[in-house]
This record gives C-alpha cells, sequence and structure tokens, in this order.
C-alpha cells in the first residue's frame, strides 16, 4: 500500500445542507423502511426520477443522487444542524456510498500493530465500546460504525471514518469519564458523540484488514474466539451491511459478489466475552493475541 493515495468515505460523497423545511404528506407508500425497536418507523425510502428520498420522520429529509455522489438535507422545523450531520454521517453517508458500488459494514475498527481489526455485529453488542476500549488504551480507532472498505493492491483495506465515537452514558463513565471533547448533543438520544483526541486516539489513515471479529451475545464466561466458516461470515456479512436499493438487481447481485469474495478470505472469527467493563482488558488481551499468532 505504500505511496498509494485513498480518499476517506466523506471525500467521495459531496454534501449540501439547506435550511430547514416542514416534511410535506407523502401518499405514497415507501419501498423500504427502517424502524426502531419498538416498530417505531425510522427511515422511510422513496424513489424519484433523479435521487432517492430518505425520510426520517419529525426529523428530516436526505436526497441521494441516482449515483450516491451527491447529498442534500432538509432539517424539518426545530431540528438543529447536529442532528443533521449525525443522521448523514451515521445513516445516509453510508447508504449514499453503497449507490457508489462501496461496501460499508455495520462494524467498528481499530488499529493494532499497524493492521486493521474489525468488531462485527448487531446493534447493542458493543461494536463501539469494544473500539473505545482500544482507542484509549494504546490502539487507534478508525471508526466505530459505518466500516467502508476498499480493496488496494489486492489487499483489502479500512477507511477511516470521522473521528468521534459514540456511546452511552454507562460505557462513557466506564472508559473515559468527564471530557469536554464532546460533539453537541441530539435532542432524539441519550448516546453521546465523543470526539477524538488525546483521550481517544484516533487513526486517519487506512489500514490492511487483518480480522473480522463477529461478536457474540454474550454468553461466554471469558473471551472465546473462533474461526468462522465461509457461509456463516457470508451471512453475517449481508445482514449487517448497508444497501440502498435492495430491489435493484445488478446493484445487488455486485453487492453481493463483493461480500462473498471478502467471506472466502481466512479472517473471519466469531468472539464472546463476558459484557462486563471490568473485563474489557482480558478481551483486548485475548483479541491482540490472536491477530498476533494469525498473521504469523
Amino acid at each position: 500500500m505504500s505511496g498509494v493515495t485513498v480518499k476517506t468515505s466523506q471525500q467521495l460523497v459531496t454534501f449540501l445542507a439547506h435550511d430547514e423545511r416542514a416534511q410535506e404528506l407523502i401518499e405514497e407508500p415507501a419501498f423500504q423502511q427502517w424502524h426502531l425497536p419498538d416498530s417505531t418507523p425510522w427511515t422511510l425510502f422513496y424513489r424519484r426520477p433523479t435521487h432517492y428520498l430518505l425520510r426520517f420522520p419529525g426529523l428530516g429529509d436526505f436526497e441521494v443522487s441516482q449515483d450516491g455522489r451527491a447529498v442534500q438535507s432538509w432539517p424539518a422545523p426545530g431540528v438543529p444542524s447536529p442532528t443533521v450531520e449525525h443522521l448523514y454521517l451515521n445513516q445516509v453517508l453510508p447508504l449514499a456510498l453503497s449507490r457508489q458500488g462501496k461496501l460499508v459494514l455495520h462494524a467498528s475498527a481499530v488499529e493494532v500493530g499497524n493492521q486493521c481489526l474489525v468488531f462485527l455485529g448487531e446493534s447493542g453488542r458493543g461494536k463501539s465500546t469494544l473500539a473505545a476500549s482500544f482507542a484509549t488504551s494504546g490502539a487507534r480507532f478508525l471508526t466505530d460504525d459505518g466500516l467502508h472498505l476498499e480493496w488496494v493492491d489486492s489487499q483489502l483495506t479500512a477507511m477511516p471514518s470521522h473521528p468521534s465515537i459514540r456511546l452511552w452514558q454507562d460505557s462513557q463513565d466506564a472508559l473515559i469519564g468527564e471530557t469536554d471533547a464532546m460533539a453537541p448533543t441530539l435532542h432524539f438520544t441519550t448516546k453521546a458523540r465523543l470526539l477524538a483526541g488525546p483521550a481517544l486516539d484516533f487513526c486517519d489513515e487506512a489500514k490492511p484488514l487483518a480480522a473480522i471479529y463477529f461478536l457474540g451475545n454474550g454468553d461466554a464466561r471469558s473471551p472465546h474466539i473462533t474461526v468462522m466458516k465461509p457461509a456463516a461470515a457470508l451471512m453475517q456479512l449481508v445482514r449487517n451491511s448497508f444497501l440502498l436499493d435492495i430491489d435493484e438487481q445488478e446493484m445487488l447481485a455486485m453487492h453481493f459478489s463483493g461480500l462473498s469474495k471478502i467471506a472466502n478470505l481466512p479472517i473471519h472469527y466469531h468472539l464472546d466475552y463476558p459484557r462486563q467493563y471490568e473485563g474489557l482488558p482480558l478481551v483486548r488481551e485475548a483479541v491482540i493475541r490472536h491477530a498476533s499468532e494469525g498473521s504469523s
């Protein structure tokens, strides 16, 4: 990868934020919906002749160009700009990248020994907490979610994202404590966005990917790592990847082919450990040891 210049995820998309506007009623049904755990609609997806409309009810509308290279936003009345930025970086940008044929996973990533280790799993499995644990203990994080992967010189490579990590209050208290390095509070969630700095080290360089750890649900009594077969890895990669239009067959086929290529690499492992903050040093030690043994 020496001498190779790569663009970060944010550099691949042009973003334009407009003034607030009311969300007019859309009578047609959305072709796709995302819901919160309580079944409340979170994101509604609509097709337009020149773009996609992504609506976050009560928060804002985003227009994504057909090729995914441009995004425009209109916040709903009274919605502050930090909320728009949050929605763009964590929800809309990964979907826009998928329109460019990019592979973006719901995953966090850290740099260990000049290589990238990835933690992938469903919401609530501890991806961000694990990334923050590494970043406060001598490693650097590349992203806490929305991991963009590229092939560079035949090497699967992790791209750096925005330099912040979102944590619930208990994770912040356990790992960082009080800090002034925080983005403005969001009005629709108590999850804080902590900015990179002396207490939270960030890696702004693309790094070769060494291992992907799929997080278990916390049943293990101690850190436990096992090899995942390609079929199982592919299933998890599909479930935890961003794709804006799941009905477009050509894009879907290309997306699946890209994930299949990754799934067949010998880099996939299942990682489970007790969800206890005091046990995180043992988790880091186990992961670093395992990654070192794998690379050797």
